[in-house]
């Protein structure tokens, strides 16, 4: 199954998976892209993400200060979480 719309809630998420015994790809892009610009995996049991982008194009983070997204956030054990 292919999600490319508006992110579905983790909820969502593992009902679909668990119900219809089917992996789930969720997917996130632009219009001029084709709407796959990201995606996630199909058997990656992660929810809460896209995934990665898909060759052939370039992804770049841009800091969000209002958000306070950034490109130098980190989590808990101080490694490297990009936000943007």
């Amino acid at each position: 199954m292919i999600s490319a719309s508006a992110p579905l809630l983790p909820e969502v998420q593992n009902f679909l998976k668990v119900v219809l015994c089917a992996p789930l790809l969720e997917g996130y892009g632009q219009t001029e892209s084709t709407g796959a610009m990201l995606f996630s995996y199909a058997h990656d049991p992660a929810v809460k993400m896209v995934g990665g982008p898909v060759s052939n194009f370039e992804i770049k983070l841009v800091d969000i200060p209002e958000m306070n997204y950034k490109s130098t956030d980190t989590n808990e054990e101080g490694q490297l979480t990009p936000r943007g």
